[in-house]
């Protein structure tokens, strides 16, 4: 049940997760496009060109796989001399295999993968739940956060019995098939499925598929996904949000580590809600009786111990707390260090409505 951690998570925090992961993904073609030449700088821009003009002719076809028939038909057909799949590998000739990991199942073992692998697991599940939030924005329906890091860990297990390694709910790929009429789980099966059957039965013609229409279709990809209202409502959102979403882009674009960022988003959104509650606390004095009203705890504590100030004072003291709510041990030491301060000065203090705030 650890996608209920996720209510934590501010809507900043995950502005900037799915902007940051916008940024990485153009960020990974920049390599394949700073060495494309004039030729394959042309087949990118034919292919985005179709991606964005497809769509007006027709919607049946998803404008990215027109985009990937039309520009292997052009590059094969004409001899342009750019980049294929095939250049970067052998593809799989046959489908993967049952397989139990070789390895040693002692403590040594574990303690050489245990961090990695929750590394590994902390990422897959952040973007995996997160995606989810970004479809049900986009569809308008409800997800099963919990079912989604279940199937998760179970898909990870059952790929690693067959010679894969761990993955994730991909927000860009998500996206595009939303954006294209996927709804269902099937939408989600038939590609990997179908990419499977590809791969293997269809190796050879895969393998003559420019790397120029794959890079324009993650160019498509990474500007579908960077949310562009969110550059807009930078005037109108608090300056505290702001600085959220943009630290949380910053920290994951500079290591590259989409836990870490998430985690100093959290942070800070957890230490700016505490400065917010804290500056709520409201003491109010008539004549000797002090009315407390507000959260008291380790932010707002030393603000509430300064508020007391036995020198103006000559006689019994009262401190109504029933205002009040006590939410740590330091709100209580801090009912204890006024009180300290009026015995220190011979004053009897009369706290009122403790048991019940704290």
């Amino acid at each position: 049940r650890l996608a209920t951690l996720m209510r934590y998570v501010s809507n900043s925090v995950r502005t900037g997760f799915v902007n940051a992961l916008a940024i990485l993904i153009f960020a990974a073609q920049l390599p394949h496009i700073l060495n494309a030449g004039p030729s394959g700088y042309a087949v990118i821009a034919t292919g985005l060109a179709v991606i964005y003009l497809a769509p007006r002719l027709t919607t049946k076809i998803p404008a990215p796989l027109i985009c990937v028939v039309l520009l292997t038909a052009l590059c094969s057909g004409f001899g342009i001399d750019v980049p294929r799949v095939a250049d970067l590998g052998a593809l799989p000739d046959g489908l993967p295999a049952f397989h139990i990991p070789d390895v040693p199942w002692d403590l040594d073992l574990l303690s050489i993968i245990f961090i990695p692998a929750l590394a590994i697991a902390t990422v897959g599940l952040l973007e995996s739940l997160m995606t989810a939030g970004v479809v049900d924005d986009q569809t308008g329906t409800p997800s099963d956060k919990n079912a989604e890091a279940r199937g998760l860990g179970a898909a990870n297990v059952a790929a690693s019995l067959f010679g894969g390694i761990a993955g994730c709910g991909m927000i860009g790929q998500t996206v595009s098939n939303v954006k294209y009429g996927g709804r269902g789980r099937l939408s989600t099966l038939a590609a990997g499925g179908l990419l499977l059957v590809l791969m293997v039965a269809a190796g050879d013609l895969i393998g003559q598929v420019p790397m120029a229409a794959l890079v324009a279709i993650m160019i498509m990809v990474s500007i579908d996904t960077l949310d562009w209202g969110s550059l807009k409502r930078l005037r109108a959102t608090p300056r505290l949000s702001n600085l959220v979403m943009l630290a949380t882009v910053g920290v994951t674009i500079l290591s590259h580590n989409l836990s870490l960022g998430v985690l100093i988003g959290v942070l800070m959104s957890g230490l700016f809600f505490a400065a917010k509650v804290a500056a709520m606390q409201h003491v109010r004095r008539e004549g000797d009786h002090y009315i407390v009203e507000g959260q008291i705890f380790f932010a707002s504590a030393e603000a509430f111990i300064e508020a007391f100030d036995p020198i103006d004072h000559d006689g019994p003291v009262t401190i109504d707390l029933s205002r009040a709510r006590l939410w740590d041990i330091t709100a209580l030491a801090a009912v204890d260090k006024v009180r300290d301060r009026f015995l220190r000065h011979n004053l009897p203090l009369t706290v009122k409505g403790l048991e019940g705030s704290a």
